[in-house]
């Protein structure tokens, strides 16, 4: 008799471990990262300073990471920390798992693509920003608030609620402004995402249907690493089927395997931004 294989049963208790592991691929790197990021430095692993956008370092001491690091960085620990946190996990994997179809058929390589448009915008519009309000050099909140704007304008009445009130998605950025408001706290930050999750809603959204051009398109290299459709991890494969590789009794299939796409994009008409994607002329 073949020795037991225990291999798929160590997250069947569920706990932590499953459910991270249950998060969208995407969701799970940028919460994982973010939530160790912000450990680091609230326990003196890493200067905070060390984290913070902040441009003649990278002009002058070619500090790179500085493009990425501000996006992770939530702050010091506190109640609106944790607070971003939740919200960063809730509204990313709820938006990864239906984002709009920029040329991926409403999968993984269009929220990536999402996300990268999103970074781009804030980093571009930061200095315009920071002279008319204070805004903070750290972008973990802001992105988080582009990400939950966006959603709510992808899915403008799902449900959702903020301490229990009910409400449509359409109204919950603004609800969750109006909160930080009240209590005081930085809310320059919510604003400046939400306004760069209007352009990318105009642009992705109202140009198409407006004046029947198609503005963003998810660009092929994302494509290519993550298919058309939702992204599925390597998984085992029962009785050694899939084609991929094995070690003992477990089996894998090949990596980057995709589901069907929800919203498959257009085949035909104009230039075919890579490969299966939304048509360049397309609506």
């Amino acid at each position: 008799m073949p020795p037991p294989n225990n291999v798929n049963q160590l997250d069947d208790t569920g706990g932590p471990q499953a459910w991270f592991h249950s998060l969208p691929l995407i969701t799970r790197y940028w919460f994982g990262l973010a939530f160790l990021t912000t450990c680091a430095a609230n326990f003196g692993i890493v200067s905070p300073l060390k984290l913070i956008y902040l441009w003649d370092n990278i002009y002058e001491n070619f500090e790179i990471w500085r493009f990425v690091s501000p996006f992770l960085f939530l702050g010091k620990f506190d109640f609106n920390t944790l607070m971003a946190l939740y919200m960063l996990v809730s509204f990313s994997q709820r938006y990864e798992m239906e984002p709009y179809n920029t040329g991926a058929g409403g999968g993984t390589a269009d929220y990536a693509a999402a996300l990268l448009f999103g970074a781009a915008s804030i980093f571009a519009t930061y200095p315009l920003v920071g002279m008319a309000m204070k805004v903070p050099p750290i972008f973990g909140r802001t992105l988080t608030f582009f990400v939950i704007y966006v959603w709510s304008k992808r899915h403008p009445t799902a449900p959702a609620s903020i301490w229990g009130v009910q409400m449509k998605a359409i109204h919950l950025p603004f609800a969750y402004l109006g909160l930080s408001v009240l209590m005081g706290n930085m809310y320059t930050d919510l604003l400046h995402g939400i306004a760069v999750g209007h352009l990318f809603y105009f642009l992705v959204d109202v140009v198409p249907i407006v004046y029947g051009k198609d503005v963003i398109h998810t660009p092929r290299f994302l494509i290519d690493r993550f298919g058309v459709g939702a992204y599925v991890a390597p998984a085992d494969v029962a009785g050694g089927r899939g084609g991929g590789g094995a070690v003992g009794n477990n089996v894998w299939r090949p990596p980057g395997r995709t589901n069907p796409p929800r919203d498959p994009a257009g085949s035909s008409g104009g230039y075919n931004w890579g490969g299966g994607g939304r048509t360049l002329g397309s609506s």
